[in-house]
This record gives structure tokens, sequence and C-alpha cells, in this order.
């Protein structure tokens, strides 16, 4: 499109994998990031199969996607007592095109951020500029920013808001709506050196939906020790009513202000009091989201990952929506051009349906699982199929997969979102 200029607020997953994709159709972009210098922090997310595609259609292969995680094979629940209520093969073994990953957040974000240098250069990303809101001018966008030299304007064509659930992008389109939302659960998450369970490479989500752990590796059992860096997230569900405590974000908490809610989960196959007292650094968070809005644009502004569709982590997918948006967003710009056209159409294709999926996780998302079980027998049982049946169990789960937009089949057959080699033409 000539000289058409795109801004990208927010250097995270989301807004780095949009600007790589911009660059691959031939899209001059600028990332304005608030952070001075990014560096690996966080703890394990996952990636489902329909954001690996993408990853690989970006040049990521598996042995990039290796160094920074591992090939997830199980996804499995389990009650109280330690019996299985639903396990399936994921990714390859699923019979999907493409793995899915547990991988570290950080080490995910620094290989998309080293992409980005290499790809489009040192000057498309400027650290230390946080977008605080925007203005429409003539033929274009304005973003307001504070830099390293104080308040300036940037100008640009479109301006992407990719600037996470505090978004300021989304606080100027929708200024009267509430804060992120918090539904009670508080989590406390961290990683340990452990023997991974199961499979080797298994998610695994263990309790109720009032009191549960999430364990899964972020990197492979070293062959001497048999160790792996187990990611772990310990959960407790509590009266909302008061309000979150304290008003941190996030903080660094020991162990032992926890773990009495889960002193006696110990089974055979696993001992969740040794792995937590095994942790490095823990930190507290509330668990929380945003209500949906009923657009993600505004003219030459369209909001992208947490911006647009923060989501409770029930279903181990914002990540990988991240990944997803940015890369519709580049296949509809092969379509309309670098326009509001483009944008609007971004928007009809991914709001409705990733809004709900931000109210099915909401409500537990594939974890709801755990609340027929919770609500029919109190989390343990002997044989699950007294309790939820085969056949309902696995129509739960292929629900949600077609609503997160990873149902095998359908993804499988489905062309490539950006062909291979494709340009948006000039104009």
């Amino acid at each position: 499109m000539g000289n058409a200029h795109v801004l990208i607020a927010g250097g995270g997953i989301g807004g780095l994998a949009t600007a790589l994709t911009l660059h691959a159709i031939g899209v001059r972009c600028t990332v304005l990031e608030a952070v001075g210098t990014l560096r690996e922090l966080g703890v394990g997310v996952n990636l489902q199969p329909n954001a690996v595609r993408e990853l690989y259609e970006m040049g990521f292969d598996a042995r990039a996607l290796d160094r920074i995680g591992v090939q997830t094979r199980e996804w499995a629940l389990v009650g109280l007592n330690g019996n299985d209520i639903h396990a399936e093969p994921r990714g390859l073994e699923a019979g999907y095109g493409w793995p899915q990953y547990s991988v570290h957040r950080g080490k995910l974000q620094m290989m998309l951020h080293d992409a980005v240098l290499d790809r489009l250069g040192p000057q498309a990303l400027r650290t230390g500029h946080r977008v605080t809101g925007y203005a429409m001018r003539d033929a274009g966008v304005t973003a307001f920013v504070d830099g390293p030299d104080g308040p300036a304007e940037v100008a640009g064509d479109l301006l992407i808001g990719a600037d996470g659930i505090h978004s300021a992008v989304r606080a100027r389109m929708y200024p009267d709506q509430p804060g992120p939302n918090w539904g009670g659960a508080i989590m406390w998450r961290g990683t340990s050196p452990g023997r991974p369970v199961r499979s080797g490479s298994s998610f695994v989500g263990l309790g109720t939906h009032r009191q549960r752990m999430v364990i899964y590796p972020i990197t492979p059992a070293d062959p001497e020790t048999g160790l792996a860096r187990i990611n772990w997230i310990a959960e407790v569900t509590v009266d909302p009513g008061a309000g979150w405590r304290g008003g941190d974000w996030n903080r660094q908490v020991g162990v032992e202000e926890f773990i009495h809610h889960f002193e006696n989960w110990n089974y055979d196959w696993l001992d969740v009091p040794a792995l937590l007292r095994a942790a490095g650094p823990v930190w507290e968070y509330p668990m929380i989201d945003r209500d949906p809005v009923p657009s993600w644009v505004d003219g030459r502004v369209a909001l992208l990952g947490d911006a647009a569709h923060a989501m409770y982590p029930t279903g181990s997918n914002g990540a990988s929506q991240a990944i997803v948006d940015g890369r519709e967003l580049g296949a509809r710009m092969l379509v309309h051009g670098v326009t509001p056209a483009a944008l609007a159409a971004y928007d009809a294709a991914l709001c409705g349906p990733v809004s709900e999926v931000v109210l099915r996780n909401r409500g537990a998302g594939p974890f709801g699982l755990l609340n027929l079980v919770d609500d029919r027998c109190g989390g343990r049982f002997n044989r699950i199929d007294d309790v939820v049946p085969a056949a309902e169990r696995s129509a739960f789960m292929s629900a949600y997969k077609a609503a997160a937009g990873f149902a095998q089949e359908t993804l499988n057959a489905a062309p490539p979102r950006i062909p291979p080699g494709a340009r948006v033409a000039a104009g």
C-alpha cells in the first residue's frame, strides 16, 4: 500500500506477531512498547495447534519452538481422589497437522522480539514508548505517546491496540467501560523442578472448580536427573464481594501463604506439597478478564490480544488467540489494503466468536467438567462413567474446541490464512 504505516501499541506476544505478519505481507509498521527493556518474564503458556500452525507459517519451525518449550502429548482432568475425569491426546498424537506446545511465556516473547529486530530492523521497535491515547486526524490516526523525552505524537494510517488487559487504547475507545472483572479466583503461579507425570508432557488439571492445580512441564526432562521445569498454577475461589485485597495485580509471595489449601494433595503419581515447596519465585494474581465489547474497532483503530479479549486462562488460549488475531488482521489487509475496511473485516470475523470464548472461559471453559463432577459427587468417585458418561464428556470438549477455533477436522482442512508469498497490493 505504498508508504502506508501501521502503529502497534504494545510489544507483547500479539503485538510482535502482528508486526512480523505485516512485514511479511509488505506493510510498514512500528511497535511502540512501554517497557524500556524487554526481558524473559512470566511463566508457562500453552500454544494450541491453530496458533502453532500460524507460527510455522511465520517461519518458526519445530526446532525453534522446541527451544522454548515442549510438545504437549496429553490433556487431562483429574478428580480430588486422583482418578481421571477426562484424558485425551493432544497435538500430533491427536491427529492434528501441528503440535500443541507448553512454553515459557517470556521465551516466546523474546523469540518473537528477536525475529522482529532481525527481519524489520531495530527502528521498528521503540521501547520506552507508552501509548496513552489517540485521535483521528485527516486521513490517518495520531497516537499520543509518553516517551523517553516526554509526551509526543506519532502519526500513522492505522493504530493497533495490543497493549494488554489495562489497555489505554481500549480505554480511549470505551471510556465508560468498567475495569477488569474479578470473579473470586485467586491464582498462585510458579515453576519447580520435578519429574513429569503421566505421558511425560501432560497438561493436568487436578481438583474442583473451587480449588484446583494445573501442572505441566515447560522444558524437557534432563536426561541425567530426570527432572524438568514444571509450571504450576494453584487456585482457590473465594467470595469476591469485598473486592480484590490489597489492590496489587501481582505480588511475590511465600509458599506458606497458600500451601495449606493443598497440604493433603499427595497421590501415588504426584506429591503436590513437595512440588510447591520446591518452587522458585511465586506470584499471586487475581484471575481477571474484561467484559466483551460490541466492536474492537473505532475507524482507523483496532484492538488485538488481551486489549480486545482478556480472558480467564481456563482454556489455555489467550496467547494462541493473540497470535491468530495478528494473522487474521494481515489476511484482511491482503483483501482490503491498509484501510479501515480491513479493520472492519477483521472485527466482523473475530469479535463476536472470540467474545463468546471469553464468556465460556468465565464459565470455566473446558474445566467446566470439574463443575459437573463437583455438582454430582463432590469431586470424589471410583468410576467417572457413573458420574459423567463418556459421550457427555466428549461432547463437552468438542464444543469448546470448536468455539475456540481448534477443532481438529476444521483446522486440518483449512487453507493457510495467509498464502505463502502474498503481499498487499500497492495503492
